[in-house]
């Protein structure tokens, strides 16, 4: 009993170490980078589509080489049929077998292999693109998910720090009200009224935390744990401008991108796929040739045993009269012949070469050239709009980093001049010659400024790293 006791108190101990150990682990953004991209399972798909488009290329190109097959026919034959062996009738119950073994080389095909190389290693090019666009965009995702989490933690903090304040007043005026010495009893209830929204505030904000932490947890495919802590990002040096415009981004982007190069990649690969289809459309020249041999268990070898002159019923006149015709008769002992035997002697070679000439196949091939031809059409405008999307993404995303630079700028003054308008209200505050409502006002500006400038150092920190992904720098 005393030993369940010790394993009881051991699994305890041991659970307990294992929760400290994780809510005192500091999960870094590459960490979660990492998870995100191995448990996604788009990333997943991406991969297996990249390694059936590899598997498509690997394909083509061997379909240059020979073809070589191996043929096996064996039946039971009874009642009235051929004898393989001897290619005459007979009424009898046996066993046949065929073997062959054939080999083919195309010598030419219109390109179409040649061409369909090309084109299915193109495909396996573009497939590769899909699967970094799917690493990019879930890495993307991870940043904006983990920053939030960072911005509603540092607004938790102000949070705690705005409630600190109204808690300090409240405490320092219900002591004035006790001894008699708060002139206005309405400060008191104003100060309680600043201290709920300041309640109210902080629980919000703990809120937005809790689902920040829960959206990104999901973005990384795991199990929630609301002990999780992130390690920080330093973003009070990151609100600036990049030194590229628009116009250069966009330039840089087209190089980059792995979605952009993917378009291109297709459209070339359905190039390409019109060349297959009209290589159709040509003589096909190909070598062939074979081994084949057979065997019948009907097969039997004739050896003469004895032979006898006998008359037959045939005569010839001769000078003294009629003559009778003798033959010789032979007495076969027949004997079958063996497997191993019938099959190194029947067999029989051929080679050749042949010459295909596509006349009329329901037009196939000519719609196939036409498909290919639509198909092309189609991958020159996807191509297009891509690079449309991504002109417009990008002038949406530096017009964004502009906006939040500026607006980053103007908060880091308006803190500045909140903050000493705040320091001077709550001096004169507490010296008694300030409203509770100028100082509530006083503290909701500087509280209101403060998460404004938490908010857009964000911002710019988000953007700055948009630009880096359009510029192909993203990386941590």
């Amino acid at each position: 009993m005393r030993y369940f006791k010790f394993i009881f108190f051991g699994l305890i101990v041991l659970s307990a170490f294992k929760t400290q150990a994780q809510t005192d682990t500091l999960t870094t953004i590459r960490q979660c980078i990492d998870v995100a991209i191995k448990n996604n399972l788009v990333v997943q798909q991406n991969a297996l589509q990249m390694q059936r488009l590899q598997v498509g290329y690997t394909q083509a190109k061997e379909n240059l080489l020979p073809s070589l097959n191996g043929q096996v026919d064996h039946s039971l034959n009874s009642g009235r049929s051929i004898n393989p062996f001897t290619n005459s009738y007979v009424t009898q119950s046996y066993t046949a077998g065929n073997y062959s073994l054939n080999a083919s080389l195309t010598l030419f095909s219109g390109l179409q292999n040649l061409n369909a190389i090309k084109q299915t290693s193109l495909a396996y090019q573009a497939g590769k693109m899909d699967f970094q666009q799917a690493k990019d965009q879930v890495t993307i995702n991870v940043i904006t998910a983990y920053l939030l989490v960072l911005d509603n933690t540092e607004l938790l903090d102000q949070a705690y720090n705005q409630l600190d304040v109204s808690k300090k007043q409240v405490e320092r005026l219900e002591i004035l009200e006790k001894d008699g010495a708060n002139k206005l009893p309405s400060d008191l209830y104003d100060l309680k009224g600043t201290y709920g929204d300041n309640e109210l505030n902080l629980v919000n904000t703990k809120n937005n935390l809790e689902a920040s932490k829960l959206s990104l947890v999901q973005i990384l495919n795991i199990p929630y744990n609301r002990n999780i802590k992130l390690e920080p990002i330093s973003v009070q040096d990151v609100a600036k401008q990049t030194g590229e415009n628009a116009d250069q981004v966009f330039d840089t982007a087209l190089k980059q991108l792995a979605y952009v190069k993917a378009a291109e990649l297709r459209r070339q690969s359905a190039e390409k796929g019109v060349k297959v289809a009209k290589g159709a459309l040509s003589p096909t020249i190909s070598l062939f040739g074979g081994i084949t041999t057979n065997y019948s268990s009907a097969a039997q070898n004739a050896t003469v045993s004895d032979s006898s002159i006998v008359p037959t019923k045939q005569f010839i006149n001769t000078p003294t009269g009629k003559s009778t015709v003798y033959t010789t008769q032979y007495d076969n002992t027949y004997k079958n012949i063996g497997y191993y035997d019938q099959f190194k002697n029947n067999y029989g070679t051929q080679f050749g070469i042949r010459l295909t000439i596509p006349i009329l196949n329901y037009f196939q091939n000519q719609n196939k050239v036409k498909l290919a031809k639509i198909n092309l059409q189609e991958s020159k405008y996807i191509e297009e709009n891509t690079k449309n999307v991504l002109r417009q993404n990008v002038e949406q995303a530096y017009v964004n980093m502009t906006l939040a630079y500026n607006r980053y700028n103007v908060l880091v003054e308006q803190v500045k001049a909140y903050k000493e308008s705040f320091r001077t209200a709550e001096i004169r505050f507490n010296a008694g010659v300030l409203t509770s409502v100028d100082f509530v006002v006083a503290k909701n500006n500087f509280d209101k400024a403060n998460i404004n400038l938490i908010n857009s150092r964000y911002d710019c920190y988000i953007y700055n790293k948009v630009l880096d992904y359009y510029m192909g720098r993203l990386s941590w």
